[in-house]
């Protein structure tokens, strides 16, 4: 795994990168990283208004505003990473085709800088959803080892889109288009347990929606310590560690595939 190996080994390079990353992202902000926090609150606060008042899809769910941070801490972590990933290269043209360097550290610096607001939610969480919710006092730093689990999976995500994008344009639409569907079809503002008769009775749609989601037991692995106080389901662990894996190998294959490419591409 040299692709990865190559953070460390350049991991001034990588600082300065991820430093121009978040300096670009909150240049001329008043707040600055404070958004970090405000636009998933904002969000939180619409889909709480809606799920839980008007349409009252969450009527068995309690603390629901909770429920939706923890699944819009992964999701928007995730989607923003791919969503600025997938351009990254393109952006980074002109540094990529004048200085020779690990061109991986791009995307990944991209993933660092999304980072931040992921840290700053999970943060949040933590030290919350124990006051609010005591059962989860037990388990709660449980969230810390499947949240890195969910970092290095997204990491190896926006390595693949980022160089495949780099050969075929049509990858940063593509993700874009996909990414909405793609929420929706997340448990984030629901659980799958509360879905309609209908669509209960078929029971190859729930196991679509819980197993071949592959943000879906990540998810059900946060929310187990972090929201209902208890152990993650070893299914859900043994996936993620799985995905993780695929991840990062099959992004540092793509990576190696296109390296040579990159720069007569851009």
């Amino acid at each position: 795994m040299t692709v990865y190996a190559d953070l460390y080994r350049y991991r001034e390079l990588f600082g300065n990168l991820f430093r121009r990353d978040l300096h670009t992202r909150y240049k001329g902000s008043a707040l600055g990283v404070v958004w970090s926090l405000l636009n998933p609150l904002i969000l939180m606060g619409i889909y709480v208004l809606v799920f839980s008042l008007l349409w009252k899809a969450a009527a068995g769910i309690q603390h629901y505003a909770l429920y939706l941070l923890v699944g819009l801490a992964p999701w928007l972590f995730f989607s923003s990473s791919l969503t600025t990933g997938a351009r990254s290269m393109v952006d980074s043209a002109a540094l990529v085709k004048k200085v020779r360097f690990p061109r991986q550290l791009v995307p990944l610096s991209v993933v660092a800088t999304q980072l931040v607001t992921f840290v700053a939610m999970l943060v949040v969480l933590m030290v919350v959803n124990p006051i609010v919710i005591p059962e989860t006092r037990d388990t709660f730093l449980l969230a810390i080892p499947i949240a890195a689990g969910i970092v290095a999976f997204v990491a190896g995500v926006a390595l693949i889109v980022s160089c495949a994008n780099v050969v075929f344009r049509d990858v940063e639409h593509l993700v874009q288009a996909v990414l909405l569907p793609w929420f929706f079809l997340t448990p984030i503002l629901y659980r799958l347990e509360d879905l309609p008769g209908g669509v209960q009775r078929y029971d190859w749609v729930v196991t679509i929606l819980r197993w071949v989601n592959p943000l879906t037991p990540p998810l059900y692995a946060l929310r187990a310590p972090l929201f209902y106080g208890t152990l993650p389901d070893g299914w859900d662990v043994v996936y993620l560690v799985a995905e993780v894996l695929i991840a990062l190998a099959v992004g540092a294959w793509v990576f190696r595939r296109v390296d040579d490419r990159i720069a007569v591409e851009l």
